[in-house]
C-alpha cells in the first residue's frame, strides 16, 4: 500500500509539480499524492492538481476566520482522504503546536536556505534570498526537514549546498535554488519518509 500523501501550497505550485513529475518518472514509488489543500483560492497549484486528476481544497484562514477553524477545516480533509503524510511545499501559514503535535515526523517542509542559516519566523519566500544577498554568503541551498512547533526548527532530513553567483538576484537565486536542490530533496525525502510509514517505522 502506497503511503497517502497531502500537500499543502499557497501560490504557484512548482514544488507540488516537482512531486508530481516525480511520481510520474518513478522517483516517487512508495507515496501517492492524494489530496492538495490550497491557503489561497488563486493558487495556481490548485490548477496543476486539477492537470494531474488530484483533488483540491482550499483552506483560507482569512475566510475562516480563526486559526482553530483554520486548523479543523485542514484536519477535516486529512481525515476525508485518509492521509497519512504531509508535505508542505510553498505554504505561507504557520501551523499551531495544536495541530503539529498530532503529527509527529509526518509533516515535511522544504526551506530556501542551509538550516540554521535564514530561517524561522520573520524568513519564507523571497526574504530568505535577499538576506543570503544582502549577508554576502556565497553558498546557500535547500533543506527538506520535519515540522515541529518552532518554525523551520524540526530534525533535519536531506540538504544541498547552491552557489550564489556574482550579479545574481533574489529572483534568479530562488530560480536556481528551486531547480538545484528544492525540486531534487524534495521528492527524494518524501520518498523517504513514504516508505518508512509504509513500513511501519514511523508511529
Amino acid at each position: 500500500m502506497k503511503t497517502k500523501i497531502a500537500v499543502m501550497v499557497s501560490g504557484g505550485g512548482t514544488n507540488l509539480q516537482a512531486l508530481l513529475d516525480a511520481q510520474k518518472s518513478g522517483i516517487l514509488t512508495a507515496g501517492e499524492i492524494v489530496l492538495v489543500i490550497a491557503s489561497n483560492a488563486k493558487a495556481y497549484a490548485i490548477t496543476r492538481a486539477e492537470k494531474a486528476g488530484v483533488p483540491a481544497v482550499v483552506c483560507s484562514r482569512k475566510e475562516l476566520g480563526s486559526q482553530e477553524a483554520f486548523e479543523a477545516a485542514i484536519s477535516q480533509a486529512l481525515a476525508d482522504h485518509g492521509v497519512e503524510l504531509i508535505v508542505l511545499a510553498g505554504f505561507m501559514s504557520i501551523l499551531s503546536e495544536n495541530f503539529t503535535s498530532q503529527w509527529p515526523r509526518r509533516i515535511l517542509n522544504v526551506h530556501p536556505s542551509l538550516i540554521p542559516s535564514f530561517c524561522g519566523q520573520r524568513f519564507y519566500g523571497m526574504k530568505v534570498h535577499e538576506a543570503a544577498l544582502e549577508y554576502g554568503v556565497k553558498v546557500t541551498g535547500a533543506t527538506v526537514h520535519f515540522v515541529n512547533e518552532v518554525p523551520d526548527g524540526g530534525e533535519i532530513l536531506l540538504q544541498k549546498a547552491v552557489d550564489i553567483l556574482p550579479g545574481d538576484t533574489p529572483e534568479v537565486l530562488q530560480k536556481r535554488v528551486m531547480e538545484q536542490a528544492e525540486w531534487i530533496l524534495l521528492p527524494q525525502a518524501t520518498q523517504m519518509v513514504s516508505e518508512e510509514i509504509g513500513k511501519g517505522k514511523v508511529q
